[in-house]
């Protein structure tokens, strides 16, 4: 049986993919920074992983796949916000990573908990 707290992941997947996606196609009314798309990323992948351990939880191969991608965004979200607090090198800002690769990741991460929504009760 769902849970509201599935419902509620696969709502924050939706709002999130739909986010970077009409970010990326420039059809919001605002610009989103490189800062915030950092920082939405980083509460996305710690969502992501929270649904991917609970689809591990369950048996189900989702679930691998999500703890994967959950790892990788959060590498790549948490060392550039990291070094915004000065505790890393410049090493860490992943300067070569621009706003696109951002939004990408966002609507990755957005699909990824849209199917988790499904995938935490298999």
């Amino acid at each position: 049986m769902m849970q509201m707290r599935d419902w509620i992941i696969g709502l924050i997947g939706l709002v999130i993919s739909a986010l970077g996606l009409l970010s990326l196609l420039k059809i919001l009314p605002f610009e989103l920074s490189r800062s915030i798309l950092v920082w939405l990323s980083a509460i996305a992948g710690v969502i992501l992983l929270y649904a991917s351990i609970v689809e591990i939880t369950n048996s189900n191969i989702m679930g691998t796949i999500s703890v994967i991608a959950a790892g990788i965004v959060l590498i790549v979200s948490l060392l550039p916000l990291l070094n915004s607090f000065g505790w890393l090198g410049s090493w860490a800002e992943f300067k070569l990573l621009g706003e696109i690769i951002y939004k990408i990741i966002l609507i990755i991460e957005g699909i990824f908990l849209m199917i988790a929504t499904f995938a935490m009760e298999l």
